[in-house]
């Protein structure tokens, strides 16, 4: 949670220290509670933000820049960095920061009135941060990458890095995952105005792979201890896996891309990511198979100049019933903003809306209770609204055109998102187990799942088992 704006410069006085009436908005009783939820983590030392809010005297300068940033609505800009639009589509979310329409309210009248002290005793116990502000909690590992450095006017830079040993000597499986960025950016306010604010590490696509003695691949063990892990963006958050469907970390792993894509922030920058792990317990075994969906257009998109709201368009169809995890925009600097659309036969919904800033990238991980049960032959749809105008100011010069492009500048059109494979059975059986939770009954309708309201279902009447079943059918044909 980052607020770059200018600041209202004040200090207590004596009327912040009086005794406040009970209704009055203050510090310690309202809005520290609010940024120990949703805003610390960023804001404090040794951590992304440019300032730390932990203190009154820290957050008092910033009170009018709060009232602004959290005020925005889900667009680029907000703080907190949480984009999805809370009156569309499925609202339960994993590690949702986003703040309530009270709470963004109770913030601007405390700005308004003075932004008020309050008496300390009103507020709560101070967070430890010595797990080090890891939003998965207690890392079991953390592997430390090497330093890269990037000159303040060069541009943009592909490549392969060096990999590094992971640090594990035991095979586990993996439950999170989170990134960080940590380089010698202390100052943001006078960086390059550009994407990735202090950033210079757009993006890292990589795997772990057991190495040889030669520092290549392992060939022989490789298709059993190979494993690709989502990609790391500009100011992603964490990742959490299935519970049924952990990622294998294999014993003595390293962290191996040869995909890495950094962009200038202005300054001569020392950087470095940094990885979490955090792990199932020993014994744990996936009973379910990660699925990832190839969802996005990087031919078909023409971006005019001047010119906001241009859409762009991109469909897959399921080849399996998945569990929809996670949705994920990624655009470039011209995105403002992505919906997710389910459509199976005539029924036709939207699932998530979300607006995007290059600067903080987000994942949206689906509670277990409301990720999209979708039968296999589902369509899934995604539209991108692109704003190409001095309005967005990630855009260098809004009077050129832009097409796709691999630099930050130009554009992209993707939903990373991920899932979990289902064979007819646990479909059928996760369907039931959402009834339960969705306390359903006839005449219900379940966001994200078009076949809930089939309590009869069967497994031979599955979508798509017809069509397998001819083609089986037909195989034995052609063997006799």
């Amino acid at each position: 949670m980052a607020f770059v704006a200018a600041a209202v410069i004040g200090t207590a006085t004596t009327a912040d220290l009086s005794a406040q009436s009970s209704d009055e908005i203050t510090f310690h009783k309202d809005i520290e509670p609010i940024l120990q939820r949703s805003c610390q983590n960023c804001h404090r030392e040794e951590s992304v933000a440019p300032m730390s809010l932990l203190t009154y005297e820290q957050t008092r300068p910033w009170a009018r820049a709060m009232k602004r940033r959290t005020a925005i609505g889900p667009r680029m800009g907000v703080m907190p960095p949480w984009y999805l639009e809370k009156n569309i589509g499925i609202q339960g979310f994993k590690m949702d920061p986003s703040l309530t329409d009270e709470e963004i309210a109770m913030i601007g009248q405390w700005a308004d009135s003075g932004a008020a002290r309050g008496n300390p005793a009103d507020g709560p116990e101070p967070l430890n941060w010595a797990s080090g502000g890891w939003t998965i909690g207690e890392p079991d590992l953390v592997t430390v990458l090497g330093d890269i450095v990037m000159e303040g006017g060069a541009p943009d830079w592909w490549g392969e890095i060096e990999s590094v040993p992971v640090g594990n000597n035991e095979d586990r499986y993996v439950e999170a995952l989170e990134f960080r960025e940590v380089n010698d950016v202390l100052d943001t306010e006078d960086n390059r105005e550009t994407v990735g604010g202090r950033f210079i590490f757009h993006h890292m696509i990589w795997s772990t792979q057991v190495l040889g003695d030669s520092g290549e691949q392992d060939e022989a063990r490789s298709a059993d201890t190979t494993t690709g892990w989502p990609v790391h963006e500009v100011g992603r958050n964490a990742d959490t896996f299935d519970a049924k469907a952990g990622r294998l970390l294999a014993a003595n792993s390293s962290v191996v891309s040869n995909s890495v894509h950094l962009h200038s922030n202005g300054k001569d920058t020392r950087s470095r990511l940094e990885i979490a792990w955090k792990f199932h317990p020993e014994g744990y075994e996936p009973t379910l198979k990660p699925a990832g969906r190839s969802l996005g257009d990087g031919l078909n998109i023409d971006i005019r100049p001047e010119t906001k709201d241009q859409q762009l368009h991109a469909y897959t169809v399921l080849d399996e019933h998945q569990k929809i995890t996670t949705f994920e925009p990624h655009l470039h600097a011209p995105g403002d903003r992505m919906c997710l659309e389910a459509i199976w036969g005539n029924h036709i919904e939207t699932l998530s809306c979300s607006g995007y800033d290059h600067n903080w990238v987000r994942t949206y991980e689906y509670l277990d209770e409301t990720a999209p049960l979708l039968p296999k032959g589902t369509i899934l749809h995604i539209t991108g609204y692109m704003n190409n105008t001095a309005a967005n100011v990630n855009i260098p010069d809004p009077r050129n055109w832009q097409g796709s492009g691999n630099r930050s500048v130009t554009n992209m059109f993707i939903d990373l998102g991920l899932g979990v494979e289902l064979s007819d059975e646990q479909f059928l059986e996760a369907m039931e187990e959402r009834r339960e939770v969705t306390d359903w009954k006839p005449g219900d309708h379940v966001i994200g799942c078009p076949l809930c309201s089939y309590t009869d279902l069967r497994i031979e009447d599955m979508p798509g088992r017809e069509s397998t079943e001819e083609t089986e059918e037909a195989d034995d044909a052609n063997q006799q």
